[in-house]
């Protein structure tokens, strides 16, 4: 059974590049365009891997991981950033939650920003999934 990668991105030429490099390298894509529907996919299908941009509609990649990984059956789920944002602005964003009274979250897996080589994202993926 190939392993499932949860994808959470609202650009469908990125949704349809990840799924690509995931397809091709037998991984079994699950595909949702915002942090809401993404945080229910997960919670159902239990993915291996969540693949999670930033800015979104609806809710937001940073209040995502901030929920995935406060939930107990997914918050050992590696997760990688693949976002247009700087590392350092998200890592900002979640100190800043942080300041209104909730706890500290870890940083993600692997962080990595726009563009990405299809070669670089199938060996991150490879390196989290074992």
């Amino acid at each position: 059974m190939s392993k499932k990668v949860l994808t959470v991105d609202d650009d469908p030429d990125i949704i349809a590049f990840v799924k690509t490099v995931l397809e091709e390298n037998s991984y079994s894509p699950l595909i949702a365009r915002n942090g809401e529907v993404g945080l229910d996919l997960a919670r159902e299908e239990k993915p291996d891997l969540v693949i999670l941009d930033v800015l979104m509609p609806k809710q937001s990649g940073i209040r995502m991981y901030r929920e995935l990984k406060a939930d107990e059956s997914l918050k050992d789920t590696p997760v990688i950033i693949l976002s247009g944002i700087a590392k350092r602005t998200f890592l900002r964003s979640q100190e800043a939650l942080t300041e209104f009274g909730d706890q500290p979250v870890p940083e993600p897996d692997l962080y990595i920003e726009k563009p990405v080589e299809p070669d670089e994202l199938a060996e991150a993926i490879k390196n989290l999934i074992k």
